[in-house]
């Protein structure tokens, strides 16, 4: 009975995850599954439908 409880929280995580659409296909993916951060603070965004890859993404810490 725990487990299953268990299985429910984690779906439920999942559906909350924020997703970003693409700006030139127009499609929708988890962030966790197109936005890199590397060490340096830069952000890289590649569509995994279109392959549009988009470097050195601004964020708020620079």
């Amino acid at each position: 009975m725990k487990k299953a409880s268990e299985s429910i929280l984690i779906v439920e995580v999942i559906n909350m995850m924020p997703t970003v659409i693409c700006p030139e296909c127009s499609r929708e993916e988890k962030l966790e599954n197109v936005l890199t951060a590397q060490s340096n603070q830069n952000v890289i965004f590649q569509c995994p439908h279109c392959q549009l890859l988009v470097r050195n993404i601004k964020t708020s810490k620079g």
